[in-house]
């Protein structure tokens, strides 16, 4: 449509002039590539280097115990991490959605494209879809144990140990005396208890993990769009440069936070760090491969636009879900202990706000 488009003779009184033609022909655009191709392949490793370190950060002071960190560390990474998260569902995902395939755009304006809502309704379906799928694991859970199992991480990770004494746990002291008197007074229970607990925890952590690979899997679509695009920027290369290594930095925060918050079995520990590198290879793969089509790929282009736009949409939903109910709900509205923590529970909120205010920020150049 835009190829045929003579932008130097229209007439919009003429009422068989399609508005379309314009939008079209201004959002297809040149190819912006110019240059710069030093700095450009200096960008694969910094930003490779840089969201590897923030993604590993909390997973190796996990890991190791030598580096156990502050808990108000822990705690900043994690609810500024959530933060981010969120921020860049509804800034970098949700609305370049629209601007990609909404109505007031040329995808959004074309053929069956112009019948429905398709980026909301995208967003929503992929809302429903890890809503379900949550349900149906929390219903097995129960359904086969009884129980549900939440397993706080701070005391693994930090260098503060907060469980003595804290309603629905059990501290040193009693945990001595409980495990005396079963000795002396053994229950014919004991084993069945002892396999239950096994089989929560170990579906616990199945679940915890899938639900953090729907996370990953949602912020790698968004690594690669930008990724690509930062590969191809013209005049605004230098801008984006800078703002995607903050950008990759605290969205690989996040996932490290997240990730070393999940309960892996002793033969799964490679995993954390294997998932970590793979985040932090993801942008600048896609900035190469930007690079190697630097002088065919246009951002702008209709099926770019659909790409990218469906790819968006999904990938709101799935970190709209994630942040608003992983992560908002279970670490404030469902966790009984802030109420009585008054200036943790403040100093997590300022975290959050934080991150989540600074994330939005960046979206105003990326």
């Amino acid at each position: 449509m835009a190829a045929s488009f003579d932008p130097t003779h229209v007439d919009l009184t003429d009422p068989d002039f399609d508005l379309r033609q314009i939008i079209c022909y201004v959002n297809a655009g040149d190819i912006e590539y110019n240059g710069h191709m030093g700095a450009r392949i200096s960008s694969i490793f910094v930003i490779l280097l840089v969201s590897t370190a923030f993604t590993l950060f909390p997973v190796l002071a996990k890991q190791f115990p030598g580096l156990r960190m502050p808990l108000s560390v822990y705690l900043f990474a994690r609810y500024f991490g959530a933060g981010v998260i969120i921020a860049t569902a509804f800034i970098h995902l949700l609305d370049p959605a629209y601007e990609e395939i909404g109505p007031a755009s040329c995808v959004g304006m074309t053929g069956a494209w112009s019948d429905f809502s398709w980026c909301p309704a995208l967003v929503l379906t992929a809302i429903m879809a890890i809503f379900l799928v949550d349900l149906g694991a929390k219903c097995y859970v129960e359904m086969k144990y009884g129980v549900s199992d939440h397993q706080s991480i701070e005391q693994l990770v930090t260098t503060e140990q907060r469980g003595a004494g804290r309603p629905g746990t059990t501290s040193s002291s009693e945990y001595g005396r409980h495990n005396k008197n079963d000795i002396e007074q053994p229950s014919p229970n004991d084993t069945d208890s002892e396999e239950a607990s096994k089989g929560v925890q170990r579906i616990a952590f199945q679940q915890q993990f899938a639900a953090f690979l729907i996370l990953e899997f949602g912020i790698i679509f968004h690594s690669v769009i930008i990724g690509l695009n930062l590969g191809v920027a013209g005049d605004e290369f230098s801008t984006l440069y800078a703002v995607l290594v903050f950008h990759q930095s605290f969205e690989g925060l996040g996932i490290g936070a997240r990730l070393s918050a999940i309960p892996f079995p002793r033969r799964y520990r490679w995993m954390p760090s294997v998932l970590c590198v793979a985040y932090g290879l993801t942008t600048p793969i896609a900035i190469a491969a930007g690079l190697g089509v630097r002088t065919t790929y246009n951002p702008g282009s209709f099926t770019a636009n659909v790409v990218s736009g469906v790819l968006d949409s999904i990938s709101a939903g799935i970190l709209i879900y994630t942040g608003l109910v992983e992560l908002l709900a279970r670490d404030f509205l469902f966790n009984p202990r802030d109420a009585r923590e008054g200036k943790l529970l403040t100093f997590k909120v300022v975290c959050l706000l934080l991150g989540t205010g600074i994330m939005a920020l960046l979206g105003k150049w990326a």
